[in-house]
This record gives structure tokens, sequence and C-alpha cells, in this order.
């Protein structure tokens, strides 16, 4: 199977919610959603406010539409320093599994699993995922530009729905905003590979408590 990686000299379709995200026809993209309740209300509130602090000490305005695109331009080891502060920090909190944590029965990640991979090779091509008890991972590569955003739209909507129905409730059940990254090589490619299969065991979950999918070779 062929991975095609980020080119800084094609074009770029980028769309804003609160977090900006990146789009290239092709590009292999790891995109995370998490369930509503994973991570507490006080702890988000925290962390934008250190955030918003450390962006502005490196003249960066934190309310401008364009800040992740300034962060990229800061030196290495301060983009370094952001993502060992702010990113890693989301991601391990993420594997503490708070919240009801319901993706840990057998049933409901299965459901989320056959959810994407159901146009896998069709509208899209997804090389790995894993569903945890509280987020998704998704490692995957979109035809057209805007079309990342839609089918992001389509796997959530269809998957809460119907661990709504098997959990008799109501309301949402994904937090809206998505994160996305666009893969950049194929040695950062190889990295976000051996982060999903590892973050199950990762977290000290068992074999049956989350569920990891790989592309057969």
């Amino acid at each position: 199977m062929q991975y095609e990686f980020f080119d800084a000299t094609q074009e770029l379709y980028v769309h804003y919610r609160r977090l900006p995200h990146w789009e290239q026809a092709g590009v292999m993209c790891f995109i995370t959603w998490r369930t509503i309740d994973s991570i507490p209300a006080a702890t988000l509130r925290r962390w934008r406010v250190e955030r918003a602090g450390w962006l502005r000490r490196h003249n960066i305005d934190p309310q401008a539409d364009n800040w992740r695109e300034q962060l990229r331009l800061l030196p290495l080891d301060k983009r370094h320093e952001y993502h060992e502060h702010f990113t890693r920090a989301w991601l391990q909190k993420l594997d503490e599994c708070l919240g009801a944590c319901v993706l840990k029965q057998p049933q409901l990640s299965k459901l989320v699993a056959d959810t994407l991979l159901h146009f896998d090779s069709q509208h899209y091509v997804i090389s790995d995922f894993v569903v945890m008890p509280n987020h998704v991972h998704v490692l995957a590569q979109f035809p057209a530009e805007g079309a990342m955003k839609r089918q992001c739209r389509a796997w959530k909507h269809f998957s809460a729905v119907e661990i709504n129905k098997h959990i008799s409730a109501s309301g949402r059940f994904w937090q809206v905003e998505s994160f996305d990254h666009l893969a950049r090589s194929p040695e950062q490619f190889e990295f976000i590979r051996n982060y999903i299969a590892q973050n199950g065991p990762s977290a000290g979950l068992q074999p049956s408590e989350y569920f990891l999918y790989r592309r057969p070779e």
C-alpha cells in the first residue's frame, strides 16, 4: 500500500472550529476524538489558561485563528516544549480512562470499529486505528480536501446514535471537536502507527478492553 505524506509545496485546505484543521488530498492524517466525559471540565479550563499564557510569552495571540500556524514557526526546541507540556499531557489524560468508558465493552468498541471500516477502500483508506475506552485514534488518508471533515462527522454521528441505543442514553456522546495531524514523513508515520499499537497496553488495558486494527500488508 502506498501512503502519501504532507508536502508544503502542494495545495493545503485549512478550516476552523475551535481548532484549525489541515487537509491535503491523499495524505495520511492522524485523527483523535474523545467521549464527552473523557476529560474533566476543570482540567480543560486550567489547560486553556496555561496554554494561553505560554503562547503569549512566545508572542502568539491565543485568540488568533492562526495561532497554530504561528506555533509551527517557532524554533524546534520551543515547539518540543509546547508539545511536551500540552499535547503529551492531553494524550496522557485520555489514557487515564476517565468518564463512563462504555467503549470498554467489546460489543461497543466493535460497533465503532465496524463504523470506521464500513467504507474503507471506497471513501478513504485506513492504515491503523484503536478504539480506547473513552477515545479513538485513526490513521487514514482521504481523496480530496474537505473529505476528512465530512467523514469524521459521519463516523461520530452514526456511532453515537448506535451507542446511545445500546446504553439507553440520549444526547451528545462524542466531543464535537477532533484533533488531527498530517503525517510529515515515513518516520513520523511509523512512530504514529507504533503509538496506536501500544496505546492499549500503555494504558494498562486488557486486550478485551480496546479494539486495535492494522491494515494487512
